[in-house]
């Protein structure tokens, strides 16, 4: 049973839950102090059982039901500024059959990289339009999770093919083939983007 707190005023019990509902019913300790709530709230809830720490630093109602796609959400909440990029995209766009062990961000260079006990994260550096284009937003479980578009994440794929494997990325561009409707001006804008066009074309052609 959970322990009661009754040094706690409801009123400060109110704020802190009503800030949990805002944020899909996910919060970090800094987006509660900014919002007033203080630290000891948290932990008297947490020791209630009334929320739940999922992270360092990151807290959840207890009562909400598991997450369906946990570790890109927890990520998304820790390292907004993130973009899910490369195997986790792929996963994310059902265009791998991998499994990634880490989750893939990209982030400009010399962004600050959070330490997380879980999920562990692999970062990738993209610079100028190579971060900031090809984004769509997905809301997971409630949370805003930015993710890179099929067409955008094949072509990173073949500028990262040396560090993730080019029997991936061939895959990734078959499946792709397969599953989705083949866009190829966005796929050769992307390529060019990436500096990659001309590695690229001879394959993108052989699958036409």
């Amino acid at each position: 049973m959970a322990k009661k707190v009754p040094h706690l005023s409801s009123s400060r019990f109110k704020r802190a839950l009503d800030a949990f509902q805002q944020q899909g019913g996910l919060l970090r300790t800094s987006e509660a102090m900014r919002v007033g709530v203080h630290p000891a709230t948290l932990y008297a809830l947490r020791d209630a059982g009334t929320i739940e720490l999922v992270s360092r630093g990151l807290y959840r109602l207890g009562k909400n039901p598991p997450l369906s796609n946990p570790d890109l959400v927890l990520v998304a909440r820790r390292i907004p500024q993130g973009v899910v990029c490369l195997l986790s995209a792929l996963q994310y766009h059902e265009i791998t059959t991998q499994i990634p062990h880490e989750v893939y961000v990209a982030l400009p260079p010399g962004a600050w990289k959070p330490r997380l006990a879980h999920p562990p994260i692999r970062v990738f550096h993209f610079t100028g339009n190579a971060l900031t284009e090809g984004i769509e937003t997905h809301t997971l479980d409630g949370v805003a999770v930015r993710i890179y578009d099929p067409e955008k994440t094949l072509a990173d794929c073949f500028k990262f093919r040396n560090q993730i494997g080019m029997d991936t990325v061939m895959e990734a561009l078959k499946l792709y083939r397969e599953r989705r409707r083949l866009k190829v001006d966005a796929l050769m804008r992307y390529a060019a983007l990436c500096r990659v066009a001309r590695i690229m074309r001879p394959y993108l052609e052989a699958t036409l």
